[in-house]
């Protein structure tokens, strides 16, 4: 049995540590450009390595890094979010805040998308977020049910709060069994792979070019 101690700590948002600081030698190296797109979350932005050539000529940033929780991206938002004065802001983020050694609830992930919106709010405005839909996996099939509770609440909040946009890429994921596509994942079951990202790409790109332009 995992242990409360190790529970609380894994949902933390120290670990990442490192990560953040990797992104903050980027961006001085090469100073934040102001005006482009935010992709941030979970491992499923962070291991999108095509983004910038799948959404062209859209001009996009990836900040997505480890298995981040929507808590975690909030909590270090004036770090990787903040200084990039984005246009818009795309998030992804909520299996990994529903796995299974998670202490988070449905309500709880909605609350802290949220806390995400106000952050920004206060911090950059009325910036648009696109806050994309919980994926269904394979290796966490059995806490879909927890992840669909999650999407209906977020698309509730979207609906409530201005320049706030539910994009569903998970309906499309499941098979004609109404089981998650094994053939969009990589080996492991949860993470996309070139097949996931170019579905996502035909979602998630076509909404932005008729908000934003290009």
């Amino acid at each position: 049995m995992v242990c409360g101690t190790f529970r609380r700590w894994l949902a933390g948002p120290q670990m990442w540590e490192r990560e953040i600081r990797a992104f903050e030698r980027a961006d001085r190296r090469d100073p934040p450009r102001p005006g482009q797109i935010l992709f941030t979350g979970s491992s499923s932005i962070r291991f999108w390595s095509s983004l910038a050539d799948d959404m062209r000529p859209l001009a996009v940033v990836n900040r997505g890094f480890g298995g981040a929780h929507a808590a975690h991206v909030t909590h270090f938002a004036p770090r990787i979010v903040f200084p990039q004065r984005p246009r818009a802001i795309v998030l992804y983020a909520g299996d990994n805040d529903l796995g299974r050694l998670s202490p988070r609830t449905p309500r709880t992930v909605v609350e802290d998308f949220r806390a995400f919106r106000e952050a920004v709010r206060a911090r950059l405005g009325e910036v648009p977020l696109y806050v994309l839909s919980i994926k269904p996996t394979p290796l966490r099939e059995r806490q879909w049910p927890r992840m669909e509770q999650a999407n209906e609440g977020l698309a509730a909040f979207a609906e409530q709060e201005k320049n706030v946009h539910f994009v569903d890429v998970s309906s499309p994921m499941f098979d004609q069994r109404g089981r998650p596509r094994r053939d969009l994942y990589r080996w492991d079951g949860l993470h996309l792979n070139d097949a996931g990202y170019r579905l996502w790409t035909g979602i998630v790109k076509p909404r932005l070019v008729a908000d934003l332009g290009t």
